[in-house]
């Protein structure tokens, strides 16, 4: 307690003979802190928006095309066309425990209700689409089920954006629409998502039907795609080889020929992007701890004009067998209180321009600044704040400390 008031007794002399030099100083200490503040929450928000976006797509998932094979096989010559059937995904469903699986087909058609008639894409699929490609539904609504698939059900689930182009504020849930000049009955409605990825058109535009429904109404006999989820990420590669086994013993081709499948593995996509994330994170972050530095070395310089100052008192200390850490000891908690202050500061400060920032966001409701996400100042941000501030106001501090207690008590005495 004695220690502490001492330091901020001499701590309270510096500023009066220092008072300009650490208004500025703090001042650049504040700066600095908002700066690094302002650019990790932005980093952290644009990273946390992209991968909320990619999941958008689906979680973990790989979309499968068939091609054709590139090796002769069996007989066979390379280049033979593979088309896979609806009936492939119970084939792989039971060959390959750990995956869930939903097939996909493919069309565009107009969709028409009252006098708002629109081309979109119509796609039919199996039930575990909708949880696989996070196609959930609004309250009130539903997704396909197991029934409408066996009954060949005429119901449709539709697209956020395309339920207000046909529906505009009323509720389209149990309502008749027509596609192709067939009547359907709307079961539910996806919720509003942000989606980085697509393939064929984003998911708010789309109608959905049972793939059993669309197969008997437009004639379509193969799979426009497959998309396949792991029970875990870490057995993708694991499944995918096994797909390419349960499909070419069926098939007749190589399981080795990786030209018949065309997979997109998103797992892998997310991994470069939260990778890339990372790079501009901490470039960001670089960028911000340059700026705290500079804040950093306006402390070191006050700290070694005090050292100056004290420099006879010093000697006086050390003559009269004072400890190398009661000399140092004032020095570096001068240093990090006046590293506390512009940090509170610019803290307080950055947490209320991002609080602006964010309302403003809300209100102009843009779509390139929802893209930049919401700019986050997270936990893990604040910790390695407070820690870069609290690594600066140690190393200011230290040197010059270190400087006062290595001066020789005889020279002291002599300086003017």
């Amino acid at each position: 307690m004695l220690t502490l008031r001492l330091t901020w007794k001499l701590f309270s002399n510096s500023f009066k003979h220092q008072r300009k030099r650490m208004f500025l100083t703090v001042m650049a200490l504040t700066w600095g802190t908002i700066s690094i503040v302002l650019l990790l929450s932005f980093g952290e928000g644009l990273k946390r928006n992209m991968m909320k976006g990619g999941r958008g797509l689906g979680d973990g998932i790989a979309i499968i095309w068939a091609a054709e094979t590139g090796q002769a096989f069996a007989g066979f010559p390379a280049g033979r066309a593979i088309r896979l059937l609806p009936e492939d995904v119970d084939l792989v469903l039971a060959s390959i425990p750990e995956l869930a699986a939903a097939g996909e087909m493919r069309t565009w058609r107009q969709i028409s209700h009252g006098r708002t008639s629109l081309n979109k894409a119509v796609i039919g699929v199996h039930p575990a689409f909708g949880d696989i490609r996070h196609q959930f539904p609004q309250r009130g609504g539903r997704f396909l089920n197991s029934k409408d698939q066996t009954l060949k059900r005429r119901v449709v689930f539709l697209g956020d954006e395309i339920a207000t182009e046909l529906f505009g504020d009323e509720d389209p849930v149990g309502q008749t629409l027509e596609i192709y000049n067939a009547p359907f009955t709307v079961i539910g409605v996806m919720q509003e998502k942000q989606q980085m990825g697509t393939y064929g058109g984003p998911d708010a535009l789309q109608a959905v039907m049972p793939l059993s429904t669309f197969e008997a109404m437009f004639g379509q006999r193969y799979l426009s795609n497959l998309v396949i989820k792991p029970t875990t990420p870490e057995l993708m590669d694991s499944a995918k080889r096994r797909l390419y086994e349960v499909l070419g013993g069926k098939y007749r081709f190589n399981p080795d020929d990786e030209r018949v499948l065309a997979i997109w593995d998103t797992a892998e996509s997310q991994k470069i992007t939260a990778n890339i994330l990372l790079g501009i994170e901490i470039f960001l972050g670089i960028i911000g701890a340059l700026t705290l530095i500079i804040g950093g070395v306006g402390v070191a310089n006050i700290m070694y004009a005090v050292v100056k100052e004290r420099t006879r008192e010093i000697g006086v200390q050390m003559a009269l067998g004072a400890r190398r850490s009661y000399v140092m000891g004032p020095f570096v908690v001068e240093s990090l209180l006046l590293t506390c202050i512009g940090g509170v500061l610019g803290i307080g400060i950055g947490i209320a321009i991002l609080r602006g920032l964010a309302f403003l966001q809300e209100q102009a409701n843009n779509d390139s600044m929802a893209l930049l996400g919401e700019p986050t100042f997270s936990f893990p941000l604040a910790l390695t704040t407070v820690g870069l501030l609290g690594a600066i106001g140690l190393l200011a501090g230290y040197f010059p400390s270190r400087r006062a207690a290595s001066v020789h008590p005889a020279e002291t005495l002599r300086y003017e």
